[in-house]
């Protein structure tokens, strides 16, 4: 059987591509990289040409045939391929803690090290890694230890897929059926439009709003029945765990608690106190401390503008709210002070338009052209795929996903298709998947987004340039390889800002029928509102961040009863919306329970005080200036994680971060500790 998935002389073959594929491509590649291994442990005296690049390029090439996988998983999921990319988490876990645990190769890296004198530093970055993650991944421990911290490896692998399909069944398992238009008052007229649609593709009578994220938050947001909001606020929150519309269907809590034992243990293990302890190996903060006391000090910082911000909404409504309450309210308020609502920009921000605006700007930044090409292999019809070039030729390239789907996952990311690899004669350009969940055209409206989803796209796209203009050869430190996690979130956090400059919006924006740009008066309500309830969202993320770092900051594992405990105390320090008891967040919180962000959710805060601070140098010398988005191309982009992430910053800022950009962005640098 000719396997697609071994074909990587190409960009993956995607309407090839069976479940069939996926275990035998992945057997065959584990399998020859074993036997690779073997022989260049016995062979000659160890240098990077002997070592080194052959790990490199293994690594390199199973990680070829695994993205296609895991994209698919994600963005077409079926039955027969979960399955079939289920049974490879644990051979995939088992060989990475197989490398990272043999000594053989710990000490042909040392020796590399030591005596190859010839090292240029990205090479000297690669080893000082790889040797960091021996010792993470168990080198030193005894023979039973050893094989336990596997087991665990291989369990965390299991669990975390578990809790990511479970959340994806239950998020697709609801949807409401609606008869009585009057029930749909005050929602956009494209959500309207779509749910007609699903319902007709059904056979039901009315209208049919399914669980995705634009649709919830456009009830949430816009729905004037109060009863259809709570319904979607239930059905949200309650998705995965025990109460609700799917009670203990596909429940989470059990599975929360069993990654969090697996997690404690391992780290435990190799001698840290805690899990955060372990994770912080791989990030500039360097102490458990450091990171919670940045946390507490932002929250004291933003905890009284945010009770400002949730006072003034409720006094606007003239009654108690409730959590299902308070974003209906609030998008009242922003159209009445600011006259501007979704629905009144959405029209201004066709994704051709912005897409195109975008690509005009980091052309302008950056020195590079971005063009489609039509004849690639996709996954979906809504799908497209672009090519990056300079002034010496190609750089990479990107497919681009943006619309919500059945059996698609939500959320928004950028992701690995393929890494840039120059080992040997053999250059591989990198190339990137952007997915977002955008609504969908609706009728004969094109695809129109509001203007948060335009920052959302903007912040994936950074996340993308970051993978894609590295100028590093090898795999383990290019692009966003080797960054240290609460460092990677700088482009892409970056590139928020533009999405929010005067000198920007008119090129990413025009009415979808006329044209038009953006109307000035429009354009300045927009720019004004961009601190709307700034505090709340920052309490918000900052509620995230501390549960995520508490619960795994804990010296033993928690049980349920302790992870809803510390959930409650974080809400209590730093929550101003009041929350239902039916409300199960965590069991929903994919980024740290099925995603790589356990102990690290704190990273986007951490990262968005360096972006602010980054993004100072382009309002000191002109949004637009060339001269300056070139040298944040060379030191920040370019070098993806072959230089430590506080070296790249000081590179091109000068100095270390500092966060009077941050709160300034965020209009809250009044507040101080001291203040209240």
């Amino acid at each position: 059987m000719n396997n697609p998935l071994l074909e990587l002389s190409d960009l993956p073959r995607f309407s090839a591509i069976r479940p069939e594929h996926v275990e035998p491509a992945v057997d065959q590649v584990l399998a020859e990289n074993r036997a690779a291994l073997q022989s260049l442990l016995h062979g000659s005296e160890a240098s990077w040409a002997s070592v080194v690049e052959p790990l490199e390029r293994m690594g390199h090439r199973l990680g070829r045939v695994w993205a296609p996988v895991g994209h698919m998983n994600a963005v077409v999921n079926s039955e027969p391929l979960r399955e079939a990319y289920n049974r490879c988490l644990p051979k995939l876990s088992d060989y990475s803690t197989e490398l990272g645990q043999n000594e053989d190769l710990f000490q042909a890296y040392r020796s590399v090290s030591d005596v190859d004198t010839r090292l240029d530093p990205a090479q000297r970055k690669v080893i000082e890694h790889r040797l960091r993650d021996f010792r993470l991944s168990g080198v030193a421990l005894a023979g039973p230890e050893k094989e336990r911290f596997r087991s665990l490896m291989q369990e965390l692998s299991t669990l975390q897929a578990k809790f990511e399909e479970n959340l994806l069944d239950a998020t697709n398992a609801w949807s409401r059926q609606i008869t009585d238009g009057d029930e749909l008052d005050g929602l956009p007229s494209d959500v309207k439009e779509r749910a007609r649609s699903a319902a007709e593709a059904k056979d039901l009578k009315g209208w049919l709003l399914e669980l995705d994220f634009p649709t919830y938050h456009a009830v949430l947001s816009h729905a004037r029945s109060d009863g259809l909001r709570r319904d979607f606020y239930e059905a949200w929150t309650t998705r995965a765990s025990g109460i609700g519309p799917h009670a203990g269907r596909w429940d989470n809590t059990q599975i929360m608690e069993q990654i969090l034992a697996a997690r404690h243990e391992a780290a435990s293990l190799l001698g840290y106190a805690s899990f955060a302890e372990y994770s912080l190996a791989t990030k500039m903060a360097e102490e458990t401390g450091e990171v919670l006391g940045f946390l507490e000090d932002l929250a004291a910082r933003s905890r009284l503008a945010a009770e400002r911000d949730f006072a003034e909404i409720e006094t606007f409504a003239g009654r108690t709210l409730q959590a299902w309450d308070v974003a209906y309210y609030a998008e009242r308020l922003r159209q009445e002070r600011y006259t501007i609502s979704d629905d009144a920009l959405r029209p201004y921000f066709p994704v051709d338009r912005v897409m195109q605006g975008m690509f005009a700007l980091v052309e302008t930044l950056f020195g590079i052209r971005i063009a489609s090409v039509s004849g690639r292999e996709i996954w979906h019809e809504d799908v497209s795929y672009y090519e990056v070039s300079d002034a010496e030729g190609p750089r990479g390239g990107f497919y681009v996903d943006l619309y919500a789907r059945q059996r698609k996952r939500g959320g928004a990311w950028m992701d690995d298709c393929v890494g840039r690899a120059q080992l040997g004669d053999r250059l591989d350009r990198p190339v990137a998947f952007l997915v977002c969940n955008f609504m969908p055209a609706t009728g004969d409206r094109p695809p129109l987004l509001t203007h948060d989803e335009v920052v959302t796209l903007f912040h994936e796209f950074g996340h993308t340039l970051h993978h894609l203009l590295t100028r590093v050869d090898y795999p383990s430190v290019s692009g966003i390889n080797g960054v240290a996690w609460d460092a990677v979130e700088l482009p892409s956090q970056f590139m928020e800002n533009f999405a929010w400059q005067a000198d920007v919006l008119p090129t990413i924006s025009g009415h979808y029928q006329s044209g038009e740009p953006l109307p000035a008066d429009l354009l300045e309500r927009l720019l004004a509102s961009r601190n709307f309830q700034s505090g709340m969202q920052m309490v918000r993320q900052l509620e995230f961040a501390l549960f995520d770092f508490r619960i795994h900051a804990a010296d033993h594992a928690l049980s349920t009863a302790e992870i809803k405990q510390t959930l409650d105390q974080v809400r209590d320090q730093v929550a101003v919306v009041p929350y239902p008891e039916i409300n199960r967040f965590a069991n929903g919180f994919s980024h740290i329970f099925a995603g790589g962000y356990a102990a690290g959710y704190y990273s986007y805060k951490w990262a968005e005080l360096l972006s602010a601070d980054a993004f100072a140098a382009f309002e000191e010398s002109g949004v637009l200036n060339p001269e300056t988005g070139r040298r944040f191309l060379q030191s920040v982009l370019e070098v993806g994680g072959s230089v430590d992430a506080m070296d790249t910053f000081v590179a091109f800022r000068g100095r270390r971060p500092q966060p009077d950009a941050l709160l300034r962005h965020s209009g809250i640098a009044v507040e101080s500790p001291g203040n209240h």
